[in-house]
This record gives structure tokens, C-alpha cells and sequence, in this order.
């Protein structure tokens, strides 16, 4: 999400660091700072907006001469995008100045600690506790800011890369992580620290990549790094092998690819801080109360395109696990069709921009008819979610290419949440499979990054079908909008013909499209968990086979018994059935971009298409 760069060297500090906030404005951003130390003193500029916004204050207000900086572009999660909620952040005696990307997620009961010690916070966010923390621990640190930090993570709960610097130490920047990436940057008589290569690729191409639970002690002449408990730590050291101008794309040809690959870091920051150590869900957004959601009788989802898709997964995980009726409706079409709503109707709307016309008008109407409203968004502040009742983020970070890929999933993650977290209110004891749901949950990142290491033969399947002029793609139950999504991604990015329809409906009239050569995608459900559906499909895919369509099958590990019936087979992890779609949609998304690359089409930006519909 949010872009992150510290430099301690020989050259001025404010002309790299902002000249890297630049290469990291693609990741999304409402506001930016920089901090300098020269001459045992900290200086620190910030102001919401824009970049150019800095800039124009440091024209009027400017920063001294400064070899060690910090700088950070901030997508608000804590406090709403102003300027006093803008990194960096200090402390009481305006020595220490820290920038943070994550959420610390025990940081209330860190501030109620502080304001119990007399500390008054002037900012929102849970980044500025930690700059009062390593306050108190410097002295008791022998003076030692790295040494300060160690003990100040070893209290912090959450995903967080933070990265400080300390009047008294002017030519020290320290850095920790932990699930939020913190890259350094090794160069001559300088050196580096960025949430991203892409800050520093311009200075120097020799990088490590910092591990979990590491903190990094950068002097101009020297890289320390060791473990939260100060034990010297491994590091990984590696050449970049791309130039500046790669840089904002993070050495991928397209956004749409980087943005791919980052779903694993997508889900997992969708994941953080939802599950208590007492195993149950907590969702902090989430203002409906308990008596209001017991009082829910029926629930629709309202969205558009993929979104759309996410919600129809989201109708099997609700009715599944907390028996209350569900309907997905079009945005598009909601208001105009006189639903029946009351104040016993929860309206999930979800957007990823949180501007989306057609969802904004049919929210405003469900309200005007008494019911309430929830929002899946993944912007902060936002109409839709301003508009709501409540609203669960999914912290997918900024998605720059056209077609929703880690936007997709981070939203079936969400309703999957919200569908976990209603069936814990509303049953006495979650049942097993709720449970079992959870834990795999926890572990489904890692799934996803399994799929994305074998898609070198999702590629060259691409290529054997790029002449193709149809694809159909089918699926039951949740593969069914698994079929939908694969399908508009084709549609968007290929500019070709392809339709995903429920499996059981081909005898039904799609079965006409059969012919002979034409691929055929198909979901299959899994077999341990769904045998009888896993079977219906086997008899769909014979159906196509005996008509001349090659098969493309999504499978899991594990199932044998369709390898007779295949022309290529896409193998997934195995995961709960209501789970698949997390790792089943994945390849299909690589597939679309590699058709639509290798027919020359423009897939970051694809014709005729905006990234956020702000018009009905």
C-alpha cells in the first residue's frame, strides 16, 4: 500500500527520498512527508494530497542540508487523510521520527498506556505510539536506536515495516519488519531502505531482502542486521536485473502481472488482525451491532462486474453457514426493479473504489427503504463506505490495472469474513467446519503463492489457444462465478468471445457453441468434499468431449479421476470447497493476460474501459 524510503550516504538526503516517493506513487497514496537530521536536530515536513503538494511546501518552508532522511506516502488505515495523520510521526521531545506501513493491531491499548503516562498524542494513527515508545526505551538502550527498536517490536502485535531515525544518531536510519516488506539497498559510501526496489533502482541495483522478524541498522558505510533479539540474522543479497524505467511496474512488463503476483501479500493484509487468539473473528469496522445483525432476515448483495462475482460467492458462504436467505443483484439493475426491502434487510454493497455510480445509487436507495447497509471497499473514506452503515476494508492496497485481479480476491475474502463472522454471532457454537474454514484461511496466502509457481504452464497453454475465437468456460456451484470471472477477464483483456455458464445449464442451450476444437474451461469441484457435484461435472466434461471441445480442467492435487477426461489439466491446491475460488481463479487470470499479451492488446489499460465507473 503505502510507499516507504530512508537514505543515510554522501548525497542530500531530501533529493533521493523524494525522487523515490516519486517512483512509489503508483501504489496509491492520500498524503506525504519527509524527515531530515542535520546537526543534531530533526526536521520533519508532511502534508495530505498529493506529492506535488510536499513539494510546493518545502518550496515555501524548506528543509536544511541533510545527508539522512526518511520519507513515506501514506494510504490511511488509522485517522482519516489529513495532514497531522500524515507520517512521519515523532515523539514529545521531537528527536524521533518513524514512518510505518501496516496496521499495529494492539495499538489501543499501546496509546491508553502512553496517555496513562501523561503523553498527549496529536494524530489518529497507530504509527505515532511507536515513536513514544522508542522515546522511552532510548535511554534505557544505552543511546542505541536500533537497540530501542528491538525492544519496542517485541511488544507490537500486527503486520508492520517501520523504519526511524534519531536526532542524536544523525548518520543512523533504522528499519523493521514484520509481513510487510522492507528492502535495503546497498550502494557506495550510501545506502538504502524501501518498501519497494523501485526507490532506489536509479542509485543502485544490489539489494537485500530483509527476512521476517528482522530489524537493519543502515550507516553510510555499513548494513547491520539481526533478528527482534539482536542475534546476527541470514539475509538473502541479490542483484536487481531491471533498469529505472521498470522501476514503478517492480520488474514486471505489466501492472496487471506485478498485481497478480502481490495477491499471497494482498489476502494475507485482508487476514490481519480478524482472527483473536481465542480463535474467534474480529471485524473492528464493523459498527452493526449484535442485535442489529440478529434481527437480519434477509440479505442481498448489490454490485458490479467482478465484484458481482464475489458477491454470488458470498450467497453460498452466508446461506451455508448462517442459514439466512441471500439474493445478488445487479447494481446496475437494483432500484429500478422495486426490490422488496425493510429494516430486517442487510445490503452488502461492493466496490472496489468505493465510487462506483450504479452501487452508490442502489445503497442510497436501500437506505431510503429502511435497510441497512454494509460496505466491502478498498478505499479508505470513500462514498460508498462514508454512506454506509458499516464497512469491512479489504486492504488490497492500490490496484492500478483496469482489470480487477487482487481486488477480486481480497473481496471473496471479505465476504467470506463477514459470512464466518455472522455465523458466530447468530449460532450458539460454531460447527466444525466453521472452524476448520478459519484455520485453513489462515494459511490460504501460501496456497495462492503455490498456484502462482506453476503458472509457466498456464502461459504456454495460451499460446496453443491464441487463434482461438471462442472459450467457454463452466463450473457448479462456487466454480460457477470461478467460470464468470474467467470469462469477463477473457472478454476485457482478449477482446474475444467467451461465456462461463453453470455446468448443469449447457444441456439447456449452450451446449449449441460446442464444437469441434473449441476450448472448454472447467471448475471442477473437489472430490473429497463434494462428490456428488464433482460427478455431475465429470458427466458435463464428457458431454463437451463427445462434441469435439478440448478441456482445460482446474483440479486439485490429489484427484486422479478425471485425468481420462482431460486435455490439459491446471493443477490447484486441495481447500475447503467454499475456499477454491482463492486459488482456482488465479490461473485464470494469468491465463487472460498472457492471450490478450500475445495478441498484442494494451492490458493495463483495455479499450473502452475505465478502472473505476463513476457514471450510471
Amino acid at each position: 500500500m503505502c510507499g516507504i524510503v530512508g537514505y543515510v550516504g554522501n548525497k542530500q538526503a531530501l533529493t533521493v527520498v523524494v525522487d523515490g516517493l516519486r517512483r512509489l506513487e503508483y501504489r496509491g497514496y492520500d498524503s506525504a512527508g519527509v524527515a531530515v537530521v542535520q546537526d543534531h536536530k530533526l526536521e520533519v515536513r508532511k502534508k495530505a494530497g498529493k506529492l506535488v503538494n510536499l513539494e510546493t511546501l518545502l518550496g515555501t518552508d524548506p528543509l536544511p542540508n541533510s545527508t539522512t532522511g526518511i520519507g513515506h506516502t501514506r494510504w490511511a488505515t488509522h485517522g482519516i487523510p489529513n495532514d497531522a495523520n500524515a507520517h512521519p510521526h515523532t515523539d514529545v521531545s521531537n528527536e524521533i521520527a518513524v514512518i510505518h506501513n501496516g496496521i499495529i493491531e494492539n495499538f489501543s491499548e499501546l496509546r491508553a498506556e502512553l496517555q496513562l503516562a501523561g503523553v498527549k498524542l496529536s494524530s489518529d494513527t497507530d504509527t505515532e505510539v511507536v515513536a513514544h515508545l522508542l522515546n522511552f526505551e532510548y535511554p534505557k538502550s544505552n543511546n542505541d536506536l536500533a537497540e530501542s527498536m528491538r525492544k519496542v517490536v517485541r511488544r507490537l502485535r500486527g503486520a508492520f515495516t517501520l523504519v526511524a531515525v534519531h536526532a542524536q544518531q544523525p548518520d543512523v536510519v533504522v528499519g523493521a519488519r514484520r509481513n510487510s516488506p522492507l528492502v535495503v539497498g546497498r550502494g557506495v559510501g550510501e545506502n538504502f531502505l524501501a518498501s519497494d526496489v523501485s526507490a532506489f533502482i536509479s542509485h543502485t541495483k544490489n539489494a537485500i531482502e530483509l527476512g521476517q522478524d528482522q530489524v537493519v541498522e543502515l550507516r553510510h558505510d555499513k548494513i547491520t542486521i539481526t533478528d527482534f533479539d539482536g542475534k546476527p540474522a541470514v539475509t538473502k543479497e541479490y542483484v536487481v536485473d531491471w533498469d529505472a524505467k521498470a522501476a514503478e511496474k517492480g520488474g514486471f512488463d505489466l501492472f496487471m502481472l506485478k498485481e497478480i503476483f502481490e495477491q499471497p501479500k494482498a489476502v494475507a493484509e485482508t487476514l490481519v488482525g480478524r482472527l483473536g487468539e481465542d480463535g474467534k473473528l474480529i471485524l473492528e469496522e464493523m459498527t452493526l451491532s449484535i442485535g442489529q445483525i440478529a434481527n437480519i432476515e434477509k440479505i442481498v448483495f448489490v454490485a458490479c462486474g467482478t465484484a458481482f462475482h464475489s458477491g454470488m460467492i458470498g450467497k453460498y458462504a452466508m446461506e451455508r453457514w448462517t442459514r439466512i436467505p441471500c439474493e445478488v443483484e445487479l447494481a446496475s439493475e437494483f432500484r429500478y426493479r422495486d426490490p422488496i426491502l425493510n429494516n430486517r434487510t442487510l445490503v452488502v454493497a461492493i466496490s472496489q473504489s468505493g465510487e462506483t455510480m450504479d452501487t452508490l445509487m442502489a445503497i442510497r436507495h436501500a437506505k431510503s427503504q429502511g435497510a441497512k447497509v454494509l460496505a466491502i471497499c478498498n478505499t479508505q473514506g470513500a462514498t460508498i463506505p462514508r454512506e454506509s452503515d458499516a464497512v469491512l476494508y479489504t486492504r488490497g492496497g492500490p490496484e492500478i490495472a483496469v482489470a480487477s485481479t487482487k481486488a477480486f480476491l481480497t473481496q471473496v475474502v471479505a465476504v467470506e469474513l463477514l459470512s464466518l463472522y455472522f455465523a458466530e454471532l447468530r449460532l450458539d457454537k460454531p460447527t466444525a467446519e466453521i472452524k476448520q474454514v478459519m484455520n485453513e484461511l489462515a494459511n490460504i496466502s501460501h496456497q495462492i503463492d503455490v498456484v502462482l509457481d506453476t503458472t509457466d504452464a498456464v502461459n504456454e497453454l495460451a499460446k496453443k489457444y491464441v487463434n482461438a475465437q471462442s472459450v467457454l468456460f463452466i463450473g457448479r456451484h462456487v466454480g460457477f462465478p470461478v467460470a464468470l470471472e474467467g470469462a469477463l477477464k477473457l472478454k476485457e483483456l482478449a477482446y474475444m468471445h467467451a461465456e462461463g455458464f453453470a455446468a448443469g445449464e449447457l444441456k439447456h442451450g449452450p451446449i449449441a457453441l460446442i464444437e469441434d476444437g473449441i476450448p472448454v474451461v472447467v471448475i471442477v469441484p473437489s472430490l473429497r468434499e463434494e462428490k456428488e457435484l464433482h460427478e455431475k461435472v465429470v458427466s458435463n466434461i464428457q458431454e463437451v468431449r463427445a462434441r469435439g471441445a478440448k478441456t482445460i480442467l482446474i483440479v486439485e492435487e490429489g484427484d486422479d479421476s478425471i485425468l481420462d477426461f482431460a486435455d490439459h489439466i491446471i493443477r490447484i491446491p486441495q481447500t475447503s470447497s467454499l475456499l477454491q475460488p482463492l486459488v482456482a481463479t488465479v490461473p485464470l487470470q494469468v491465463f487472460s493476460c498472457a492471450l490478450a499479451t500475445l495478441k498484442g492488446h494494451d492490458v493495463d489499460q483495455p479499450r473502452n474501459l475505465a478502472k473505476s465507473v463513476t457514471v450510471e
